[in-house]
């Protein structure tokens, strides 16, 4: 699809398979918009077709028609920016794509805290005239490093959201894990829910939320007595990997709470390796590859590309 920013505006030229379509079913079927931001477009007249503003229940786009949709308007920045000296792996005017370092949370958890990602996030976004909050997609937990993915505006966050929820956005992970797992391939279908004896660990639960995870063996280390894993998540449920892994008894390395051991500096084997989905604008498929830190004791810039 052709999109273009021009200002505060994004441009669209409509494409012959939405020709016929009014602006409200573009707007409300195809990108899903949320009520309370089509009452905003709306009330602000901020969506035209053409350079004009037709009733959106009746006006009909045609091929080639322009669209514009006022997405860039400045927002106030309601986080406290911090210094972070970030990896960015890919960026446009609506996304980013950071790789997040091992022992960073994904954003604050209580007042005050201002030295988590999303803090790191926005000081990038203040330096480089971004002048919105930014919006994470999903997270990692405090210990994982790699991709995450963050929206730069209310439309961004609201169809990442939805493709998030419907499995569209493909998250691929490394972990070195305890043992050697039989089968090399398979899935952990086990529901995972809270565990009442604790305040943040998780466990597999007939009551918990269905959860499945799929993976694959890459290699064995027959020394360390460990495997190098490809994981991918048909749910995300927290802790998911951790759990799943623990539960068939090959938990994460240095994963202690779980039942790992070592002494790796890691508190937990885990990579947010690869991040693949569809652009929510221009449709284009993006592959990101998040490379482990420079000091990483167990992955390498090899196990990485090897996912490509």
């Amino acid at each position: 699809m052709k999109t273009k920013r021009t200002g505060d505006w994004l441009e669209v030229i409509i494409p012959a398979k939405w020709d016929g379509y009014t602006i409200e079913r573009i707007l409300k079927k195809e990108w899903n918009v949320p009520r309370k931001l089509m009452h905003s477009f709306r009330s602000n007249r901020e969506v035209t077709l053409n350079n004009e503003n037709p009733h959106w229940k009746t006006a009909e786009a045609k091929t080639g028609d322009v669209l514009r949709i006022r997405l860039f308007r400045a927002q106030p920045l309601e986080v406290t920016p911090t210094y972070m000296d970030l990896e960015v792996i890919y960026e446009d005017d609506h996304l980013l794509v950071v790789n997040k370092p091992a022992g960073v949370f994904t954003h604050p958890n209580k007042p005050g805290e201002d030295d988590t990602l999303v803090n790191g996030v926005a000081f990038y976004f203040q330096m480089n005239g971004i002048e919105a909050t930014p919006k994470y997609v999903h997270r990692l937990d405090r210990d994982t490093s790699g991709a995450i993915l963050f929206a730069k505006h209310d439309l961004a966050i609201a169809m990442l959201g939805k493709d998030l929820q419907e499995r569209k956005i493909k998250r691929t992970y490394l972990a070195w894990a305890h043992g050697k797992l039989t089968p090399s391939k398979g899935s952990i279908v086990e529901p995972i829910g809270k565990d009442r004896h604790h305040p943040v660990r998780r466990r597999v639960s007939k009551g918990g939320q269905h959860a499945e995870t799929h993976y694959e063996v890459l290699t064995y280390d027959k020394k360390k007595k460990i495997s190098l894993v490809k994981l991918q998540l048909q749910t995300g449920r927290t802790h998911q990997i951790r759990v799943h892994l623990s539960h068939v008894g090959h938990p994460l390395v240095g994963d202690m709470m779980y039942g790992g051991t070592g002494n790796y500096h890691y508190k937990q084997a885990l990579h947010a390796a690869r991040l693949t989905f569809i652009h929510p604008f221009t449709e284009n498929e993006i592959h990101c590859l998040a490379m482990p830190a420079s000091d990483s004791p167990l992955f390498t810039p090899e196990h990485v590309e090897s996912l490509e």
